[in-house]
């Protein structure tokens, strides 16, 4: 079997968590007989194919980037041509641009759609983007959310339900390097193990703003790893307020992360809009037992993330509780240490790569199998 993804960026042009999951699915599905590949834009396509672990990757010339979408001439016949090829194609919304190449190329095959976000920023495009949005989605075989509470909390999901189905995200730990002795005590000597980690892009929905302001009259370390559209501001934030225990890394190899990853006390991932849809990086706490510390935003993440059971969940923009939640798992070592006990089980039961995987074949399998299907070929 076939597959092609298509999403705006990819490895190794951008690293973030949509990125992160389309990297899982393609190269888990390999050990199913699986043959993915994946299309993405690029402002420097060059190569055009990358040969990843058990995929291919293939990059489109960007042509332009307008509110936050990239647009792609290219992309167009890159598309049909890898589409003819392609058993499923499995889109990863959202991304007005890939409505637009699905609507216009007219290539007729098993389609599905993974719900990463709703579309929360640009109110006013929103309402030009609706109608090109509900063709798209009226038009896919299934449309899958990554979790229970986002499908519960979003109203354009509510639409669809009938062909939803609830796939959430998972990692596969063996895909992550092991870290070196040499490289954790070289973290060691820098931050000990006293320190609270956020990993990720550094964007305006990330709530890092709450997060450097709950920093102050914290004794504690707070490790920053990630660079992204705003991490200028936050820097000049931090330095504005004076805030000496917050350390900005920018983006380090995987070896370092998981270095970090080990060595820290806890994860923080202040996200504080419905644009964090599920936490990627908060999964990668929970995968390395760390006891956590979320915001209620109604979305994926405080499905990963289970208040009392797992870590902490406190209101959304909300500085002093977050302030609150860090100091009160340092004053109590015991309870962070089970709650991060209970993460790390909480991640082997739910969100292994290998339950990803196997529900993504089993809806491929579904879909060209099913009765429309068949009646074309």
């Amino acid at each position: 079997m076939r597959i092609l993804h298509f999403y705006k960026t990819f490895f190794p042009d951008s690293m973030g968590g949509i990125e992160q999951v389309i990297n899982q699915i393609a190269r888990g599905s390999s050990k199913f007989g699986v043959k993915a590949e994946v299309l993405s834009l690029s402002s420097k396509p060059q190569p055009k194919m990358i040969e990843m672990a058990g995929y291919l990757a293939h990059r489109a010339k960007l042509t332009a980037q307008i509110a936050s979408t990239g647009f792609s001439i290219s992309a167009f016949s890159s598309f049909r041509k890898l589409a003819d090829k392609a058993d499923v194609i499995h889109y990863h919304f959202p991304w007005p641009f890939m409505d637009l190449v699905h609507l216009t190329t007219s290539v007729r095959k098993p389609a599905i759609v993974t719900y990463h976000s709703d579309v929360i920023r640009q109110k006013y495009l929103l309402k030009i983007y609706r109608p090109l949005k509900r063709n798209f989605l009226s038009s896919m075989d299934r449309i899958v959310a990554t979790s229970p509470n986002y499908l519960a909390t979003s109203g354009v999901l509510k639409e669809y339900s009938d062909k939803v189905s609830v796939i959430p995200i998972g990692l596969d730990k063996e895909t992550y390097p092991e870290s070196s002795e040499e490289r954790k005590e070289y973290w060691r000597q820098k931050f000990g193990e006293d320190f609270f980690l956020f990993v990720g892009v550094l964007r305006y929905y990330k709530g890092l703003h709450i997060l450097i302001e709950a920093a102050k009259g914290l004794d504690l370390r707070i490790v920053i790893v990630g660079s992204g559209p705003v991490e200028r501001e936050l820097k000049n934030q931090a330095s504005s307020l004076g805030a000496r225990n917050i350390y900005f890394l920018g983006h380090l190899e995987n070896e370092d992360k998981v270095a970090l990853l080990t060595l820290c006390y806890g994860v923080v991932f202040p996200s504080h809009l419905r644009s964090e849809a599920f936490g990627v990086s908060l999964l990668e706490g929970a995968m390395y037992g760390k006891p956590m510390i979320s915001s209620e935003i109604g979305t994926g993440t405080t499905f990963v993330n289970i208040a009392g059971e797992t870590g902490l969940v406190v209101p959304p923009s909300n500085p002093f509780a977050l302030r609150q939640a860090m100091q009160y798992l340092w004053d109590n070592p015991n309870v962070a240490a089970e709650m991060g006990r209970r993460a790390e089980e909480r991640y082997r039961r739910f969100f292994t790569g290998d339950k990803m995987v196997e529900s993504y074949v089993g809806l491929y399998n579904d879909l060209v199998k099913s009765e429309k299907w068949l009646a074309r070929t």
